[in-house]
């Protein structure tokens, strides 16, 4: 374990980043300790990718600063990048070129080790030993994801960005990618992650920030923000027989919000047990019937629902971006 008294390895103050009349990011504070998993987490269109780019120097902040490993990420983005890994939402590869080849390649652009001995240990870290002779154009999408992420780590960076990794994935293969990802994290590499699944960030990380809007609105173990709420569980059925009043609803022992839509019961609870006991000798009473109960421990989803006073919604749309503007010479800044 790292000192507590370490500086952290990327600390960032007032970011912000504006799209003509559009603040995709609106003056954000964050820092990342050495040697964590830290998850950014809010539904699509939140600004998490474009936090995740100024920081891997791929866009230039409005206002605001960003230290990485010590370093101003902005006017030292020359020794930042070699000692990053960045593995994007989108990568574009050489269909045609074997995993192996492809490590080969990068690690040769970063002026890196290329040998056959790194090129199996990245293979082995992401579980593609038997596709190393593969070309990319035969890999499935969980492999493609895999791979993306070694190529990531070719110059064995202090901190690896992984953007959204598992969107896309089956159940099984986000799992695999889950535990490859506290292996990096047990090799001593620093991992940022962005993701919109609430049961990743909450079983995977172990700080989250939660973005909405621009805006970082809870930053704290998936824990310590789930206990915050002094909610045990929701407690969830639905209205088939009878109808009932939400005040009602309310005065139930221990409720501490409780809310009917569509005929769907929905109480937060600091005691499941008092609850359930409070609300059936009232629907005994009222004659009414319910069916379809559940109680569900609290989770992330309660917290962003506490915070914002809306559902969580991963569904929604990207906000347009502006493209970045030309670099000296007429040239865009590649990605």
């Amino acid at each position: 374990m790292v000192s507590s008294f370490q500086s952290p390895i990327i600390d960032i103050h007032g970011l912000v980043k504006r799209y003509g009349t559009f603040t995709a990011v609106d003056g954000i504070d964050l820092s990342v300790e050495y040697d964590e998993i830290f998850g950014i987490l809010g539904p699509n269109g939140a600004g998490k990718t474009t936090t995740l780019e100024m920081i891997e120097g791929l866009r230039v902040p409005d206002e605001g600063s960003i230290a990485v490993d010590g370093m101003d990420a902005v006017r030292e983005s020359n020794r930042v990048r070699p000692i990053i890994g960045v593995q994007l939402q989108t990568t574009a590869l050489f269909e045609y070129l074997s995993s192996a080849e492809l490590i080969e390649l990068f690690a040769g652009l970063y002026e890196s080790d290329a040998s056959s001995a790194k090129v199996e240990r990245l293979l082995g870290m992401v579980d593609l030993h038997e596709k190393a002779k593969s070309q990319v154009n035969t890999l499935s999408g969980g492999q493609r994801q895999r791979l993306s992420i070694a190529l990531a780590l070719v110059n064995d960076p202090k901190v690896v960005f992984l953007d959204e990794p598992t969107t896309g994935l089956d159940p099984g293969a986000r799992r695999e990618l889950w535990q490859m990802i506290r292996d990096i994290r047990a090799d001593g590499t620093t991992v940022v992650l962005t993701t919109h699944y609430m049961e990743e960030a909450e079983v995977l990380c172990d700080r989250v920030a939660v973005m909405d809007r621009g805006r970082v609105i809870a930053c704290d173990t998936p824990a310590a923000l789930i206990a915050s709420l002094g909610i045990e569980a929701t407690v969830r059925a639905r209205i088939t027989g009878g109808s009932m009043d939400p005040a009602e609803l309310r005065s139930l022992p221990a409720v501490l919000a409780a809310s009917i839509d569509d005929d769907r019961i929905a109480l937060q609870t600091r005691d499941v047990q008092s609850t359930l006991i409070g609300l059936l000798r009232l629907v005994e009473a009222r004659g009414v019937t319910l069916a379809e109960m559940t109680s569900q421990q609290s989770t992330l989803e309660d917290v962003f629902l506490s915070l914002t006073g809306r559902t969580y919604d991963d569904t929604a749309d990207e906000p347009a971006k502006e493209p970045e503007p030309a670099a000296a010479g007429g040239r865009r800044r590649r990605r």
